[in-house]
């Protein structure tokens, strides 16, 4: 189970929330069989998106996250609901690049630079709200810092980490996102400014076996901080036969026809959860009928 907590500065102009999502990224790599470097990317993609589809209010709302940077994972995206339970799919989980200099996973490398990221808010409305800018390193914390700032005008701090054992092992997986919305002191930045100044990095936090609370709460420091809310989240794929049937309807009566014809049995394979579905041709053949 992953757990997110959200907490508040007294002043209420700073919002932290926090992730573990340790148990999320294990799943990943799990359903996935993806590489190291995939599964860091993937695993910061997902958490990020945890923190951000918890963000949203109702609870048919969902957020989705898309990164294509040109790199040799191809496109990551991650899907969220209101509660933060997410799935994702990587266009080649099995990628590789070789680690950096300094031995540490090149997610940026695998990810690109050349591209962009695209964030879409489905809460129900005529159309779904979109929005999208240039990738600024691939690293993903950075991009989605970047987002904040240009399309929504939101100032927004967010670490993103994954640390791995010594056999590729997934010890623990988290982040945080700051957020600062007006009317805010002139003081509260400046506390906020010197406890990001001191903190550790995400990664060394996560290492440290610090919970999302204490690293919410290490972030309002000073700024008379509380716990707002905590819950649990999880990796969560809704796929089902019944869906997976009306993808099958959108291809078009000429689609259907050919594959009824050309193969007794139809295989569909969940981009999320690698779950297959089987249809025989005469479950399509009844299709083209409906």
């Amino acid at each position: 189970m992953g757990k997110i907590v959200r907490a508040l500065s007294e002043d209420g102009g700073v919002l932290c929330s926090a992730i573990d999502s340790t148990d999320m990224v294990r799943e990943i790599a799990l359903l996935h069989e993806s590489t190291p470097v995939v599964t860091a990317a993937l695993g910061r993609m997902t958490t990020a998106a945890s923190i951000m589809g918890a963000m949203l209010k109702y609870e048919g709302d969902r957020l989705t996250l898309r990164i294509n940077g040109g790199g040799a994972c191809g496109t990551l995206t991650a899907v969220s609901d209101y509660r933060g339970n997410v799935k994702c799919c990587a266009g080649n989980p099995k990628a590789y690049v070789p680690p950096r200099a300094d031995g540490t996973l090149d997610v940026e490398g695998v990810v690109g630079q050349d591209g962009s990221l695209t964030v879409i808010k489905d809460m129900g409305l005529k159309e779904p709200y979109v929005g999208q800018i240039p990738l600024v390193t691939g690293g993903i914390a950075q991009d989605i810092t970047s987002y904040y700032a240009i399309s929504e005008q939101i100032p927004t701090v967010c670490a993103l980490g994954i640390v791995f054992g010594e056999s590729a092992e997934i010890k623990a997986a988290g982040g945080y996102m700051i957020q600062v919305v007006p009317p805010v002191s002139d003081r509260s930045v400046k506390v906020l400014e010197d406890n990001l100044g001191k903190m550790e990095r995400i990664t060394q936090l996560l290492e440290n076996g610090l919970e999302p609370e204490k690293i919410a709460l290490t972030v309002l420091s000073g700024l008379g901080g509380e716990i707002l809310d905590s819950w649990e989240a999880v990796y969560y794929c809704d796929c089902s036969r019944e869906r997976t049937l009306g993808i099958l309807a959108s291809l078009g009566k000429k689609e259907i026809a050919r594959l009824a014809e050309e193969q007794e049995e139809t295989e569909v394979c969940c981009h999320f959860c690698n779950k297959k579905y089987k249809f025989s041709s005469e479950e399509l053949v009844k299709l083209l009928k409906e």
